[in-house]
């Protein structure tokens, strides 16, 4: 594996801002930065209708020239390669992301305003990596830039049903890297008895509440005293992972949620929780793959 973060590359202001976070991110762990394009060439046509390949190629070169320019500049020390690859973009992609530390994607239309259209790419890679991707979208603040920035916590939703060791790694990295606090989410569903509205047992979702947070605290503590330095804050929520874990991110540095490796073959790509975070989180989003 190389040193080095991998941010694919469009053009869109959504790829602008991955690069930046990207940039931010190879620095902040000491490595390098490679910008990808990928760019299929057009398949053959009759010989009397002209195909703008030297334009495509121009236009590919000089926005990865552009943007690794802009990144010099704001990182004079960041090594910055470019890499224009004549392929389809998600197997490229995914080639590229696995070779390296992550992959960082622009993300289109998180949120309620502009819908829930990440893009059929996005989709396909982060659905199919096994390296962890990130997803940023437009707009996002530079961790420099943004009020706090240094308060702004890790958020990491956790399903204590499956081993969860690759997801726990990288939230407590990345919350060491920040020098800021951890907020690890578990949401439980409650009994029957405790949350039918014809019985409602403040007791028995006490006792619920109460069990479901020594099994976090059990699952964390190893990941502790690895982590001296990053404070944890952990929480067992009573609601829906897909709905909680974006609600629970609003305002922090990043959220971090899993994605199951072995997923059954009909079921979507991402699972739900990935998905929800994907669309509905106003901070960038880590998907890590594991068992």
């Amino acid at each position: 594996m190389e040193p080095v973060v991998t941010a694919g590359l469009d053009g869109s202001p959504e790829s602008g801002s991955a690069a930046r976070w990207a940039a931010d991110e190879a620095v902040r762990r000491g490595l390098s930065l490679r910008l990808v394009h990928a760019w299929a060439p057009p398949p053959p046509t009759a010989a009397d209708i002209p195909v703008p390949q030297d334009t495509q190629s121009h236009w590919a070169q000089l926005l990865l020239r552009d943007t690794q320019s802009e990144l010099r500049e704001l990182h004079p020390g960041l090594p910055v390669t470019t890499d224009l690859v004549p392929e389809e973009a998600t197997a490229a992609l995914l080639t590229a992301g696995a070779a390296g530390e992550m992959l960082v994607l622009g993300s289109r239309g998180i949120g309620p305003v502009r819908g829930f259209f990440l893009g059929d790419i996005g989709l396909h890679v982060v659905a199919r990596a096994d390296r962890p991707v990130v997803l940023v979208r437009a707009g996002e603040q530079r961790d420099e830039e943004a009020p706090c920035a240094e308060a702004a916590s890790v958020v990491v939703g956790l399903d204590l049903r499956r081993r969860c060791e690759e997801v726990l790694e990288f939230a407590f990295g990345a919350a060491a890297l920040r020098g800021t606090v951890l907020r690890a989410v578990h949401c439980r569903s409650l009994p029957v008895p405790a949350s039918a509205l014809w019985y409602a047992s403040p007791e028995a979702a006490e006792a619920v509440a109460r069990a479901a947070g020594q099994e976090l605290c059990a699952v964390l503590r190893p990941w502790q005293e690895r982590f001296p330095g990053v404070r944890v804050i952990d929480e067992v929520l009573f609601d829906s992972p897909a709905r909680a874990v974006a609600h629970v991110a609003h305002g922090s540095a990043l959220l971090v949620v899993g994605r199951r490796r072995d997923r059954p073959a009909l079921a979507p790509g991402i699972g739900p929780v990935a998905h929800a975070a994907i669309h509905h989180a106003l901070c960038p989003v880590a998907v890590i793959a594991h068992d």
